[in-house]
């Protein structure tokens, strides 16, 4: 399964970096996926995922703020969102 949905809003409202405060896509443990887009001047986040415990697929909107999780409607799974710069000091660490 692919994650379409926020792609289909960025090319259907012509969505240029320049316009989102967030924008990432990450691949998740067990061939979980999860999309998040967060546009200027809005307070809620776009989030498209495939549930790394369940494979459950969901879009949904949620309040935008940091720490930034989201819960697997199927599952209860926790779908964390680190920083990269968090995710990239982990990557050192337990590669070195």
């Amino acid at each position: 399964m692919e994650l379409k949905k926020i792609q289909e809003l960025i090319e259907k409202n012509n969505i240029k970096p320049s316009d989102c405060v967030m924008h990432t896509q990450r691949k998740l443990e067990n061939n979980g996926r999860v999309r998040v887009l967060v546009l200027k001047n809005e307070t809620e986040a776009h989030v498209e995922y495939i549930c790394p415990k369940c494979g459950h697929y969901d879009y949904v909107r949620k309040k935008w703020k940091r720490p930034f999780s989201i819960k697997c409607k199927n599952c209860g799974e926790l779908i964390r969102i680190q920083k990269m710069k968090t995710l990239i000091k982990k990557d050192i660490k337990n590669n070195y």
